[in-house]
């Protein structure tokens, strides 16, 4: 079922960012869509460099107002704003010290940080730091869900050890972006498309069947 998935949903190419761009962006993306993020983002580029020295001295309230689109703007600028300045102190303003650990240090040093979770920490992973791991975020989860790859109330790391377990390394990034892409556009959180879903005969969860009979009337 998941080569299926990057089959027909192949993954679109990652604009890669410099580490902690990536990490900025990754907070702005918490909980709002992709395009509140990116307007985020680029209003946050327009006023500063991003750099933690650079937003370690900014004011928060001044942070708050550029990235009001991405909501939770006032959790987000103190997030951003901490986690600069420790970066900044802790680190030389260097997020790539972190990066060079191996994976179970990179990622405790990473979810150390104010507003960085396991998915941020894993983004940041897999994308800048080359680790072949999996980054569970809300399409990701519920996909695996769906098609019982992991139980309802399965935490984080156990949807993404389940995913990585059937997924050759080499092939984890792209399948997190297919499976992204297939959750926007097929398997979607409200009203699946389950009609015209390729894998719909094999997953669990498919309404396929009973809207096939529903349409026969």
């Amino acid at each position: 079922m998941l080569r299926e998935i990057t089959k027909h949903y192949p993954p679109r190419l990652w604009k890669l960012e410099s580490p902690y761009a990536t990490l900025i962006h990754t907070i702005l993306s918490q909980n709002t869509t992709d395009g509140n993020s990116d307007r985020a983002m680029q209003e946050l580029r327009k006023h500063y460099h991003i750099t933690p020295t650079t937003l370690a001295k900014a004011k928060t309230t001044k942070i708050m107002r550029i990235i009001r689109p991405a909501g939770l703007y006032r959790s987000k600028a103190n997030h951003i704003k901490a986690v600069s300045g420790i970066i900044e102190r802790e680190y030389r303003g260097k997020l790539t010290t972190i990066l060079r650990l191996n994976y179970r240090t990179a990622k405790e040093k990473l979810t150390s940080l104010p507003g960085v979770g396991p998915k941020t920490a894993d983004i940041i992973l897999a994308f800048n730091a080359g680790y072949q791991v999996i980054p569970v975020d809300t399409h990701v989860s519920r996909i695996a869900k769906r098609l019982g790859i992991a139980p309802a109330d399965a935490d984080y790391e156990t949807i993404r050890s389940r995913l990585e377990s059937l997924t050759l390394p080499s092939q984890r990034r792209d399948l997190h972006l297919s499976m992204i892409q297939f959750g926007r556009t097929i398997c979607k959180a409200r009203k699946p498309l389950c009609g015209v879903c390729p894998i719909n005969l094999s997953c669990p969860s498919s309404n396929a069947n009973i809207t096939t009979v529903n349409n026969s009337f």
